[in-house]
């Protein structure tokens, strides 16, 4: 066997772990959860099914390898966005929506949110990976941009627990509506920037401590 050749095979060696992630979550967008064969996902990565099986040994095991390779480095980049504005909690915030945005919702992750929702029920052990592994996280870091605010007097005496919840609903709608109406409805797609800047400024405006005129 030449260099060429053994360097070759190595590198596509190699690159089967990526290719699979990359088709399982392309048919787990496309298809859900349930629907996908891992015959599917084989022949999409241009491999045989007994190739899937030597890295993955079922479909889960495949679906958490999609949430590790794709969700869970964007949370730790969210733990070094926080330490980056420890005393700007409302760059945090703004830097928060955006990085959420441009690194799961504009991506091929951003419908991960979609399937989990309409499919956590029937698969109770994959939505409770998700949870504990990604929703759980990134809220925590959200938590954590909110009470610093708080604390240094910049957000209102809100409840934080809550307002982690009512802020991540506008950006979830916005990713479903990209997985569903927007893909198979022919309806007009709404401007990720131009939704995401009002949406902020809604945010930012409601949350910022009154600043009372004083009297002449």
């Amino acid at each position: 066997m030449s260099e060429h050749t053994a360097t070759a095979r190595k590198r596509r060696k190699e690159a089967r772990p990526q290719e699979l992630v990359a088709a399982a979550l392309d048919l787990f967008v496309e298809k859900g959860f349930a629907a996908t064969r891992l015959d599917e996902v084989a022949a999409r990565a241009g491999v045989s099914k007994g190739t899937l099986y030597l890295y993955y040994d079922s479909k889960e095991a495949l679906f958490l390898a999609v949430i590790r390779e794709g969700i869970l480095p964007v949370v730790e980049e969210g733990r070094r966005l926080l330490e980056s504005h420890l005393d700007d909690p409302v760059g945090g915030l703004r830097a928060y929506i955006h990085g959420w945005w441009s690194m799961i919702g504009d991506t091929p992750y951003g419908g991960i949110p979609k399937l989990m929702m309409s499919e956590a029920q029937n698969f109770p052990d994959v939505a409770d990976y998700y949870l504990k592994e990604v929703i759980q996280p990134g809220r925590a870091i959200l938590l954590e941009i909110v009470e610093r605010g708080i604390q240094q007097g910049v957000f209102r005496p809100v409840d934080p627990k809550l307002i982690t919840h009512i802020v991540m609903a506008p950006m979830l709608h916005l990713a479903l509506w990209r997985n569903s109406f927007a893909v198979c409805c022919q309806v007009p797609d709404m401007n990720a920037d131009d939704y995401l800047n009002e949406y902020i400024q809604l945010l930012v405006h409601g949350l910022l401590v009154e600043v009372k005129e004083s009297s002449a």
